[in-house]
């Protein structure tokens, strides 16, 4: 069993219990078991619906360990009594745009609305800031119809750069896909 790196353990800002560090070999089937949730929920995710296989998991699970250990990515989760409850990510880009990180975040649905996004959002930030030495632009893209995601992240400080009109079909219906940046020299 490998040791998780540990970010911060403690109480959210609602008494909840957490725990937050880097993922483990062991989280493999917990991280498949918690996005095949949320994708059957069609929430704001690109899965809509998706169902990830086993292997297709821990193939992706790989790539993911040995990203963080050549510092080319940053993945943090979140945990509570031993719960896998969500996670955010910073994954660098390759080649002439190796600057740019694509940012991720979830939150189970049970947990939303408890702040717990904003907490795991500032701890991603700051760790790809002190461990992504080449990250200087952070991207992202938000859902046209999901404005608590949008404000949460204009919040922090990210900036609209475009919108492609009815980009992403959600829920059976063509919304809006919004991209924002943020530099790294504004964390």
């Amino acid at each position: 069993m490998v040791k998780r790196k540990i970010i911060y353990q403690g109480s959210s800002k609602t008494g909840l219990p957490i725990l937050v560090g880097y993922p483990v070999v062991e989280d493999v089937e917990q991280l498949r078991n918690f996005i095949n949730t949320i994708s059957l929920e069609q929430s704001f995710i690109l899965a809509q619906g998706r169902q990830y296989a086993e292997e297709e998991e821990k193939k992706y699970f790989e790539q993911l360990l040995d990203q963080i250990a050549n510092k080319k990515a940053i993945k943090l989760i979140i945990f509570t009594n031993e719960e896998f409850i969500g996670s955010a990510d910073i994954t660098l880009k390759n080649d002439a745009v190796s600057h740019e990180g694509v940012f991720g975040i979830i939150i189970a649905k049970a947990y939303r609305g408890q702040g717990l996004g904003k907490f795991l959002m500032q701890l991603v930030l700051a760790e790809a800031k002190k461990e992504l030495a080449d990250l200087k632009i952070i991207t992202l893209g938000v859902f046209g119809d999901n404005p608590n995601a949008e404000n949460m992240y204009k919040s922090f400080g990210f900036k609209e750069y475009g919108r492609l009109p009815k980009g992403i079909l959600h829920r059976g219906r063509y919304v809006d896909h919004i991209y924002m940046y943020k530099t790294v020299s504004d964390i």
